[in-house]
């Protein structure tokens, strides 16, 4: 029972137990594709039946990975198989768990919410949100926003984190932004506002077919 129940795989050279964040990351993108497209069904045409598919499909996958075993989350098997070719890529299993910890609690409040009650209200929506910037944030840049408060509430530093950012190092030089870099994306911003202001009336014009 022991080698079923159990949160993250020993692996030669680390003393904790360790998952492996490659499939991790793939396992989100996975959930925020199902989900976006769910709640955008839902906000789009008012259709909330994908939706409560999605939270029955995200809810037993979150209590699998704390309960059970992230070895037998669905999503995460799929992640596997989707990355099997690449280089595992270790991180520390603790503050992964208490990350989908949140995730359960999200799943269940949502659940109780959108599936059982079969209601929709701002809290609803609030926490839709929270589910898709969370999964985004995991598959598009590594960084698992649940597990930054691991150390808020156990007071200890989190081990083996993606991208060695538990470890403090200087940045390399290919890492460094510069000013000019900076001015960039302020410039982008700047555009994007302009445009907004000159041709928001037009863009709000209703498209015609091509051809006919």
């Amino acid at each position: 029972m022991s080698r079923i129940v159990k949160f993250g795989e020993d692996v030669a050279g680390y003393d904790i137990p360790v998952l492996n964040e490659r499939e991790i990351r793939a396992a989100a993108g996975l959930l925020f594709l199902m989900m976006f497209i769910a709640i955008a069904t839902a906000i789009c045409k008012g259709n909330f039946l994908l939706l409560k598919y999605a939270i029955a499909i995200f809810l037993p996958d979150m209590l699998i990975r704390v309960f059970i075993s992230p070895r037998y989350s669905p999503s995460l098997i799929l992640g596997r198989l989707i990355v099997r070719n690449q280089v595992p890529e270790y991180v520390g299993a603790p503050q992964k768990r208490w990350a989908w910890i949140i995730g359960v609690i999200l799943a269940v409040t949502m659940f109780i919410l959108v599936n059982v009650m079969n209601t929709y209200s701002p809290i609803s929506g609030l926490i839709c949100l929270a589910c898709l910037i969370f999964l985004f944030f995991e598959t598009a840049f590594g960084i698992c926003l649940g597990c930054k408060m691991y150390g808020l509430v156990y007071r200890e530093k989190a081990r083996y984190c993606p991208g060695e950012v538990c470890e403090l190092r200087a940045r390399q030089e290919i890492q460094q932004t510069s000013r000019a870099q900076v001015l960039i994306v302020f410039g982008l911003l700047a555009y994007v506002v302009l445009v907004a202001v000159l041709f928001n009336d037009a863009f709000a014009m209703r498209s015609h077919a091509l051809f006919g």
